[in-house]
């Protein structure tokens, strides 16, 4: 607050300013940058406070497996972008994911799930929920006729991510979500490869939006970090008891790095989507090249839906080369500039080839249902400069056919 008394309504002011000051609490000290609260437990003034704090009659921390300022800090700031009530950090993406269908559901429950998932998601959904007698069904998320069919009575929870990973197909969040409530059942979106600079799922009907931060929030290669965010009474009453029984909290400090990454994630991811739509059009001009998917571009298979829900076709590009699996690895290892890497949203252009990493958990046949073939690759496009990233990219296609690997 300054001398004027006046204090900003962040609910009023626009994102980036919000990821700026938002949900900052200063200590008696008044620094700048937000403290780091490095600290397991907290001391009382006296039994009487404890106790009520331990009750949830008085207002306070009691240990940071429950809460803590700088974790606090970045719940409320990544909450104040997606528009959401609450939200809670988690130690990683995949505790996000895990937690926010777990909490959610109980032994006889169902999920429908779309059937393009991060590989560790598939395991939540296929492997780990049934062994606590929640079955799940799994659907092309693309064809709304086979969501209406999957669903049943029990049906509690609908999943997907869009865009997905690694073919970028975008999914109509709005009909889904429309879908699941006419069944009594709530829409869980993962929305890590759009970013909250990008889309906004609970705008458009989602009741749980979770998010891997290791991704653009960190967007830098350093911590890791996710996020569950939805309603008060979702996040406080069925989320945050699991979290705090289960112990997948995020670390103090990880909060603080993504704090400060959050002040610049709209800046990152505009450059870097900048440069995604540039290397898209090169890497489709160019022989070698089978495919190319970017959402950004006007021949993507969803172009329509893209326009609808997100503000620009993102930083991943899925890229299909002619020559399968020895052409994909011979072109990626011959990249010097952009580095062979299974994380995403990173300052630094990164390569994986996902039938033998993100993927490769799955049989062959599960793989070819997805599209996930031995040619097709994914680059997370980053902030380096264009001209630069499509001279590498134009360097490593250009070798195939020194290596007698030339287009078919």
């Amino acid at each position: 607050m300054n001398d004027s008394g006046r204090k900003p309504d962040f609910k009023t002011l626009r994102p980036a300013t919000r990821l700026v000051h938002g949900g900052t609490q200063r200590s008696q000290f008044g620094e700048t940058s937000e403290a780091i609260f490095l600290t397991q437990g907290f001391v009382y003034p006296d039994m009487e406070t404890a106790e009520a704090r331990f009750k949830g009659d008085e207002p306070g921390y009691v240990y940071s497996r429950y809460a803590n300022p700088t974790v606090t800090m970045f719940e409320e700031r990544l909450a104040l972008l997606e528009g959401a009530e609450a939200a809670r950090a988690t130690a990683s993406g995949m505790a996000a994911v895990t937690t926010a269908l777990m909490a959610q559901l109980k032994a006889g429950d169902h999920v429908v799930a779309a059937r393009a998932l991060f590989g560790a998601c598939l395991y939540v959904v296929e492997d780990l929920l049934p062994r606590f007698g929640v079955a799940s069904t799994l659907v092309d998320g693309a064809d709304l006729a086979q969501w209406r069919a999957a669903m049943r009575p029990e049906t509690r929870i609908a999943f997907l991510e869009s865009p997905t990973n690694p073919r970028l197909d975008v999914y109509d969040i709005a009909a889904i979500a429309d879908i699941a409530h006419q069944n009594g059942a709530r829409l869980v979106v993962d929305n890590v490869f759009a970013s909250p600079i990008l889309q906004k799922p609970m705008a458009l009907g989602a009741d749980c939006v979770v998010y891997s931060a290791t991704k653009h929030i960190d967007g830098q290669g350093r911590c890791l970090g996710g996020a569950i965010l939805g309603s008060s009474d979702l996040i406080e009453n069925e989320v945050h008891g699991f979290l705090r029984q289960t112990g997948p909290t995020m670390s103090p400090f990880n909060a603080w790095v993504l704090l400060k990454s959050l002040e610049t994630l709209p800046l990152r991811v505009n450059q870097q989507m900048s440069n995604a739509a540039r290397v898209a059009d090169f890497l489709a001009d160019h022989r070698q090249i089978r495919q190319v998917i970017y959402p950004g571009r006007p021949d993507h298979p969803q172009a329509d839906i893209v326009q609808r829900q997100m503000l620009g076709g993102g930083t991943l590009v899925a890229l299909e080369l002619s020559g399968g699996k020895a052409a994909a690895f011979a072109f990626a290892n011959r990249l010097a500039i952009i580095k062979i890497s299974n994380n995403l949203g990173d300052a630094k252009s990164l390569i994986t080839h996902p039938a033998t990493t993100t993927h490769q958990r799955l049989t062959p046949e599960a793989r070819a249902v997805l599209g996930v073939n031995d040619g097709l690759l994914r680059l997370s496009v980053g902030l380096e400069d264009a001209d630069d990233l499509i001279e590498d990219l134009a360097f490593a296609l250009d070798s195939l056919d020194q290596q007698g690997l030339a287009a078919e």
